[in-house]
């Protein structure tokens, strides 16, 4: 195998010469560099990325943390986030959280060690003292973490809104929101609380579900949706994540509720799920590639040391279906 002293014995130079050209760090004549990078080509010497990155002191890996790859939301974030580091030359390394006791925690270990460089946290962990004392670059992707650790999300409280008006729009006088967990402290809270209060503005009733901690999987919405039901049987609109409400059309569908007729389903996210069924679900979609792609920027710049402020938000959007 081809060694970096090979490289520099072929072209006449010392081996630090030959690294200051492969990592185009320091003052090299442009001579030297030809003569270098002849060398190179001649002994068909491929550079060791490891030894590459520790000179550099960068892996260009990003750790990214998530609840769940199976949920369809997290799912296509993590393909976002990864489609976006493999445009800027990074991996990803993934820890999903849902089942793993101590995987954030190895997660945070590593990037204090640095084994990555940077990390995007969005899972719903309850306990984030974790990140109280870490001062590598963390980017929270719709989670509140600390004062010191900025947040990529979307507008929530214009995604509100627009259910609200959706709603309203139709004339109906009972909203049923499914709502995650309240013990975990994210943006994403902001569509429920500004739909709700611009409902009961109009004189709308709106009462709530919610979901308990970690519940990602579809027996979980299934059986929210069956409560949902039994509990509130007037109610003419639903508001929740789309699983919640896929499974809130397979309910009533059960039932005879007959939708969009008397009663209106509206997603938040606009996954493909809401695609998927022979009814279109009308959704307020997040943009989810954009999020990952400003993310990305954010962590890369902060591992760069040239973070910028804002923005950091971006507005969501409707997506038109058959049921609200």
């Amino acid at each position: 195998m081809v060694r970096i002293k090979d490289v520099a014995k072929e072209a006449g130079v010392a081996a630090s010469t030959v690294s200051l050209v492969m990592n185009k760090k320091g003052y090299v004549s442009e001579s030297t560099r030809q003569k270098v990078e002849a060398a190179m080509k001649k002994l068909k010497y491929v550079p060791s990325e490891v030894a590459r990155n520790l000179s550099l002191s960068r892996t260009n890996t990003i750790g990214v943390i998530m609840p769940s790859v199976s949920h369809p939301f997290f799912g296509e974030v993590i393909e976002a986030l990864e489609a976006a580091l493999y445009d800027q030359n990074c991996k990803m390394m993934l820890c999903c959280t849902q089942h793993k006791e101590n995987g954030e925690r190895t997660f945070v270990d590593m990037l204090k060690r640095r084994t990555m460089d940077g990390i995007i946290m969005g899972a719903h962990s309850l306990d984030v003292s974790l990140y109280a004392d870490v001062q590598q670059p963390i980017v929270a992707f719709d989670r509140y973490l600390n004062d010191r650790i900025p947040i990529v999300h979307c507008n929530h409280k214009k995604g509100g809104q627009l259910a609200a008006e959706r709603f309203l729009a139709h004339g109906c006088k009972h909203i049923v929101e499914v709502i995650g967990y309240q013990g975990v402290q994210t943006p994403a809270n902001e569509y429920h609380f500004n739909a709700a209060d611009i409902l009961h503005a109009h004189g709308v009733r709106v009462d709530v579900v919610e979901m308990p901690w970690n519940a990602f999987d579809y027996p979980s919405f299934a059986a929210a949706a069956q409560q949902l039901f039994q509990q509130y049987p007037d109610v003419d609109g639903v508001l929740g994540a789309d699983l919640a409400i896929a499974a809130c059309l397979h309910v009533a569908a059960a039932m005879g509720r007959r939708v969009p007729d008397d009663l209106r389903l509206l997603a938040y996210d606009g996954t493909a799920v809401t695609r998927m069924g022979l009814e279109p679900i009308t959704a307020v979609r997040q943009p989810i590639r954009e999020l990952a792609e400003l993310s990305v920027r954010k962590v890369l710049q902060m591992v760069n040391g040239t973070c910028e402020d804002g923005p950091w938000v971006i507005d969501p959007f409707i997506l038109d279906g058959n049921t609200c």
